[in-house]
């Protein structure tokens, strides 16, 4: 029986990001031949429209391009991909870079610059708070390898 990863969708070809499009990634291949996919997209699942506007996180709030804050959206989003992923008993997932909402380790600063600082979005934060394995793009071949 193959290991359960919780997969960002936008990794896996479907077009949520905020700007409609998708992220493939050069090993996505042999993720999808290595586990059973659970695939969630929590700004979707919290409410937000595909396209909608650029969002960067702002200390503990996630504020849109517009100034607008969209926290709720993307905390309720968060809640519910890690109640599917518990449900179904996985405790391992691999998420979009960078994202304020699937990115793990570097995350934009909020000024919509293009900069990078030490952080991790909502849902990221979320599943290291409980006990999850996170990998990025960049970081998956060692869970594949091991």
């Amino acid at each position: 029986m193959k290991k359960l990863l919780l997969v960002s969708s936008c990794l896996l070809g479907s077009p949520c990001r905020y700007n409609g499009t998708d992220a493939p990634f050069s090993l996505r291949d042999q993720v999808l031949q290595a586990f059973e996919i659970i695939s969630v997209c929590p700004e979707v699942l919290g409410g937000l429209p595909t396209p909608r506007s650029c969002a960067e996180r702002v200390g503990d709030k996630v504020l849109n391009q517009a100034g607008e804050d969209v926290t709720r959206a993307f905390v309720e989003g968060a809640c519910l991909a890690l109640e599917e992923a518990k449900k179904r008993g996985c405790t391992t997932a691999l998420l979009m870079e960078r994202s304020p909402s699937c990115g793990c380790g570097m995350i934009y600063d909020g000024s919509f610059s293009s900069h990078l600082i030490p952080g991790n979005g909502i849902f990221a934060q979320l599943l290291l708070d409980e006990g999850f394995r996170v990998y990025t793009p960049k970081t998956i071949g060692q869970y594949l390898s091991s």
